[in-house]
């Protein structure tokens, strides 16, 4: 069983000590002090005392491992190859405005790839879990991604940009090309959760671009591991780099990336 990992149990450790935090935050949202780092761009008190207690929980478990995360930024450990990817609070517009979708998401990267991750919503009390090899796991179930074969009979999620992001344009005609041709578009506002519903098969497909690596990368092994497809825009697997990322069952993922890059 993927519980038996110890990287799992620290990282579930410490998304739940985080989430008692969190949540009794988002119980009290009015009266959160929030102060405005951008258009649409917020962070609470609450995401940074959350991260504050994943940091303390990974780091005494693993102290050589290095980091990377919106607040605290990326530093190197000891040892090198090996970095904790964490979103202490992904979705915190949603949060800000007491809507009850958001998720703490902790991975480990490994040189060049995630080797496990752990996805979080407090509020649903759902934990997606993955490690290499080992598959993707919703609390104590087996994930699949979806059978669906028709682009006609599948449900996408995106991020639409806000603010001053430069790819609303691009967004907005990728959504004019699908949206015709499918069951319909979400936008939830939690990238990871977009992710690990494409892993449990809520969803056939993802798309996002400017997107940071703690947005999506607990969220990109659940994916592999429940037999989906993920690249970037391009095809290739730079998703850090680019920003971008395409997740679907296999089914549709060809057609669904061609939708989104015609040419």
């Amino acid at each position: 069983m993927i519980t038996d990992s110890p990287n799992i149990n620290v990282m579930v450790k410490a998304a739940r000590a985080a989430a008692r935090s969190l949540i009794r935050d988002f119980n009290e949202v009015e009266n959160l002090q929030v102060s405005l780092k951008g258009p649409g761009d917020f962070v609470s008190a609450a995401d940074r005392r959350a991260e504050q207690i994943i940091q303390s929980e990974l780091m005494e478990a693993r102290p050589a491992y290095g980091w990377i995360g919106e607040e605290l930024g990326t530093t190197d450990g000891k040892d090198e190859t090996r970095h904790w990817v964490v979103d202490p609070l992904d979705g915190t517009t949603n949060f800000l405005h007491g809507i009850p979708h958001w998720a703490i998401s902790i991975a480990i990267k490994h040189r060049n790839e995630i080797t496990s991750a752990v996805v979080f919503n407090p509020v649903t009390d759902e934990l997606y879990m993955a490690e290499r090899g080992k598959g993707a796991w919703l609390n104590d179930r087996r994930l699949r991604v979806s059978a669906r074969k028709e682009i006609t009979l599948s449900l996408f999620a995106t991020g639409v940009p806000y603010g001053g992001k430069k790819t609303l344009v691009t967004t907005l005609r990728e959504l004019a090309m699908l949206m015709p041709q499918c069951a319909g578009v979400r936008r939830f506002g939690a990238a990871s959760l977009d992710l690990a519903f494409v892993a449990g098969g809520r969803y056939e497909g993802y798309w996002e671009r400017e997107i940071y690596p703690w947005d999506i990368a607990g969220g990109l092994l659940l994916v592999k591991e429940a037999g989906g497809l993920v690249t970037d825009i391009n095809g290739e697997q730079n998703m850090f780099d680019t920003g971008s990322v395409i997740a679907a069952n296999p089914a549709i993922f060809e057609k669904f990336q061609s939708i989104l890059n015609p040419e």
